[in-house]
């Protein structure tokens, strides 16, 4: 069976490092650096610029999900039942 786990290189701040990322977290981190209009390498730059611990390979995780969390919660908020007066 493959492993959902996808190894790519990247260079950050001008030195080549290996990331392990599922696919669906490449995807995210795509749109989100396509949205930003910067590259990949610009991206997971500044995500490794402000991890406060951990590996890069956690600290871009948690980051796409924070991403699209933040995003979802304006559409969730709009949605949820008023209580009734």
């Amino acid at each position: 069976m493959k492993s959902p786990v996808v190894k790519r290189s990247i260079v950050v701040a001008g030195h080549k490092t290996s990331v392990s990322l599922e696919e669906a977290f490449w995807n995210g981190m795509k749109e989100i650096s396509g949205l930003r209009n910067m590259t990949l390498s610009e991206l997971v730059g500044e995500i490794d610029s402000n991890r406060q611990q951990g590996n890069l390979s956690s600290a871009i995780r948690l980051f796409v999900l924070d991403y699209f969390r933040t995003r979802a919660m304006p559409a969730a908020a709009t949605d949820a039942p008023r209580p009734q007066a």
